[in-house]
């Protein structure tokens, strides 16, 4: 009976962490993943924050990559950001430089650019893809956990 309890509050445990990113009320209630899906706990440097974001922004030393789906993007987007979406992340990120400049209208990411930023809607896909990134050695790469819906948020209107 005990294994059966553990179980099911392992699946509804799973079920919730899938559904994190879905909320689609913008309530408090979504909460963010502070851990990736490895069990490595996430390192703040992994996190770039709304401020550190509006920095780079200004200064221009940012590679910003929404992994929302297009669809979303209709809803807004973060200015200068380029759409990957999640399911495409780790194709793009094995084309050679001149391929991902064709497909996406920039640069490359460098494995060692520690301006690349990903972010989605609440930081669960941004994070996902932080890992697929992460797993392909672009070590410095890091996401906006805050994802675009505390970027309208926090963002003058």
């Amino acid at each position: 009976m005990n294994r059966v309890v553990h179980l099911v509050a392992l699946v509804l445990l799973c079920v919730s962490a899938d559904r994190a990113d879905q909320c689609d009320d913008g309530a408090d209630s979504c909460n963010k993943w502070t851990e990736t899906s490895h069990n490595r706990p996430l390192n703040t440097d992994d996190v770039v924050t709304y401020e550190q974001l509006k920095d780079m922004m200004s200064t221009g030393s940012v590679q910003l990559f929404d992994v929302r789906e297009p669809d979303e993007l209709e809803a807004g987007f973060i200015p200068g950001a380029t759409n990957i979406p999640l399911g495409d992340v780790e194709q793009a990120l094995r084309l050679n430089p001149d391929q991902f400049r064709e497909r996406y209208g920039v640069p490359k990411p460098g494995l060692e650019d520690s301006d690349f930023v990903l972010y989605c809607q609440r930081g669960v896909r941004s994070l996902s893809a932080l890992e697929t990134a992460r797993d392909l050695g672009y070590s410095k790469a890091r996401h906006y956990a805050g994802g675009y819906s505390e970027w309208i948020q926090l963002e003058p209107q």
